[in-house]
């Protein structure tokens, strides 16, 4: 009898249970997306430098681990709270307690278990097709990554059942020490303020003093390194949820109380509603804001890896191309690209050395760094020493020979314009147009050029450098030298943390959205009546579409601000493996925005359709 009053209570709140159903059912197939990499020794091992940030990687999957145990804790509450008005209803009709938190304790895994196989097919379908979909943009082969993977379907049934079972036993506690009075009236129970006076200011200074601590570390993390990123984990965790349960209540509390914002329109509701609920909102939003750290972080770091591969070419080569001696074939590539820079020096060649022309030389000046070590590794400038005709490159020059050494700047730009393997025997040497005409050797060329845009001529940088290693057979790619090759080394190495961060990012951010959809539209219910009676008083349905606009907008833009600014800061964590981890850092801040907003607008629209339904329009 119990059973069937149980199905037909849940029918009649089958939109919450659907609701919750969903996000359960997304933190558990995030879960599992994470674990296909945490648990994939083949993948990891397979990619050096996902090796040499392991550290951060586990860290990040033991935060998702605290973060998915406290948002099931929360969900599966939220199950109690459905049922409660009808538990005590039941129990008024003459049910037993004990039968009724036997019934809360057998719903609750079931429908654990039922989350959880959907769950984990969900997720087996997102690693599939997000990771197919990643490989194929990254052009990255993802050696030894499973979509279907046992191991992370153990450790997730495993993680999950002790979860819900855990929730399960609370949740009877819970129902067993509740009055039947406490259950009728549950709907009208009101918020408990968690923090007032001293202990809110307390708390505020706790949560600076903790983010500082949190971001000291992330920033001095050549100094503190491993230890750093534990403390930053702790710290900034502490912190963000302590700013949220101490420091959101009195902002909106300030807002609320601000009279030019309060009698504009209905903000005086908007206000209020706000006020009425933020105590249950806080460690949601604080969660919330953990996630997009996590998932714009990840995407920040993985756009990050893949512009380092750029950095580490554009620093080690200068020019996009060097070409001696270009061949018909390869000028019909070049007349293809379109070169913002573009030098051609002229050249004679004997049985000792290769003659350059000073003329050449100086009138268009090669590049070279303008400084010395990391700071100057993309920096360049032209050479601004004088160039002494008769000078040679080599390593000595005997005392009775009438030559002198070519200048260290100079040596560094001939280098970069004579690849070893083009005359392998001979010295460089710098003549003026006199000595130059008077020479008898073979004479010959070198172009160099730079687009200001490599990653769009890929398709011909590569057909060039097919067309160099058939030039020079006794060379392979990595000797060839070229920035094309570099940036396909490097790139191979570094895929599968671009692919891994993107990979990730996504998760984190799905997982952002479900958690605060869920906690908005679980509630809505409840706020049926409230918009009920504005409209029955007399206020427009376009006041009361605003005020949703307005309400929810300051909900999401909390975490929001705080995510960002973990992510700005948490860059740090990697400046220890990259050149310059915030290199287009706008990009994926951007993307985070937009995705942002598209979920801002889908839980306006879901909300209103519950609290505004069709029969109140006018």
């Amino acid at each position: 009898m119990l059973f069937k009053l149980s199905v037909s209570g849940m029918k009649s709140k089958l939109k919450d249970y659907i609701v919750l159903l969903a996000g359960l059912v997304m933190s558990i197939s995030i879960f599992y997306l994470f674990q296909t990499l945490a648990l994939n020794k083949a993948f990891i091992e397979g990619n050096s430098i996902i090796q040499s940030i392991g550290f951060v990687f586990h860290a990040g999957s033991f935060l998702l681990a605290v973060i998915t145990f406290f948002y099931i804790l929360y969900a599966n509450s939220f199950l109690l709270s459905l049922r409660q008005k009808e538990f005590g209803m039941y129990m008024m009709l003459g049910a037993k307690k004990h039968k009724i938190t036997i019934l809360m304790f057998i719903e609750t895994i079931v429908l654990g278990i039922v989350s959880l196989f959907i769950g984990i097919v969900l997720g087996i379908g997102l690693a599939q097709g997000i990771g197919q979909l990643l490989m194929k943009q990254l052009e990255f082969t993802g050696g030894g990554y499973h979509a279907f993977y046992i191991p992370s379907m153990t450790i997730t049934s495993i993680f999950f059942l002790i979860i819900f079972t855990l929730s399960a036993m609370m949740n009877s506690i819970k129902l067993s020490r509740v009055t039947v009075l406490q259950l009728v009236h549950s709907e009208t129970q009101i918020e408990r303020v968690y923090m007032k006076g001293k202990k809110n200011v307390i708390g505020s200074f706790l949560a600076f003093i903790l983010l500082a601590i949190g971001y000291t570390s992330m920033i001095k993390m050549d100094v503190f390194k491993e230890v750093g990123i534990i403390i930053a984990l702790i710290a900034t965790t502490s912190g963000t949820y302590l700013l949220f349960i101490s420091l959101l209540p009195f902002i909106i509390k300030k807002l609320k109380n601000n009279k030019k914002l309060r009698e504009k329109g209905i903000n005086a509701f908007t206000f209020a509603q706000l006020n009425f609920r933020i105590n249950s909102l806080t460690k949601v939003l604080a969660t919330v804001a953990m996630l997009v750290a996590l998932g714009a972080g990840a995407i920040s770091a993985g756009m990050a890896f893949k512009n380092n591969v750029l950095l580490i070419a554009n620093g080690s080569e200068i020019y996009d191309v060097v070409i001696h001696n270009s061949t018909a074939q390869e000028n019909k590539i070049l007349n293809q690209i379109t070169f913002k820079q573009k030098y051609q020096y002229r050249y004679k060649t004997d049985d000792k050395y290769v003659y350059y022309l000073k003329e050449d030389l100086e009138k268009n000046r090669p590049l070279v760094h303008s400084k010395e070590g990391r700071e100057g590794f993309n920096e360049f400038k032209p050479v601004s020493e004088n160039l002494p005709a008769r000078s040679v490159l080599e390593d000595s020059i005997e005392k009775s020979n009438s030559s002198v050494q070519i200048p260290t700047k100079w040596r560094e730009a001939l280098n970069g314009i004579e690849p070893y393997y083009v005359h392998p025997d001979h010295k460089i040497k710098i003549v003026d147009e006199n000595i130059y005409r008077k020479i008898q050797g073979k004479e010959g060329s070198v172009f160099i050029g730079n687009t200001g845009d490599f990653e769009s001529y890929k398709e011909q940088w590569k057909k060039l450098d097919d067309l160099q290693l058939h030039k020079y057979q006794n060379i392979d790619a990595e000797q060839l030298r070229s920035k094309y090759s570099t940036y396909e080394m490097f790139y191979g190495v570094s895929s599968g943390t671009v692919f891994m961060g993107f990979f990730l990012g996504i998760a984190f951010l799905a997982m952002m959205a479900s958690c605060l959809m869920f906690k908005i539209l679980s509630g809505a219910s409840k706020d049926i009546m409230r918009y009920q009676m504005l409209r029955k008083i007399g206020v427009r349905q376009e006041l009361l579409t605003k005020s949703i606009y307005r309400e929810i907008f300051l909900v999401f833009l909390f975490p929001a601000l705080i995510g960002i600014a973990h992510v700005l800061i948490g860059m740090n964590i990697f400046s220890f493996i990259l050149i310059n981890p915030y290199f287009r850092v706008w990009l994926p801040i951007v993307i985070f925005l937009i995705i942002y907003a598209v979920y801002y607008l889908i839980t306006v629209q879901l909300y209103k359709g519950i609290v505004l339904p069709k029969s109140s329009e006018e």
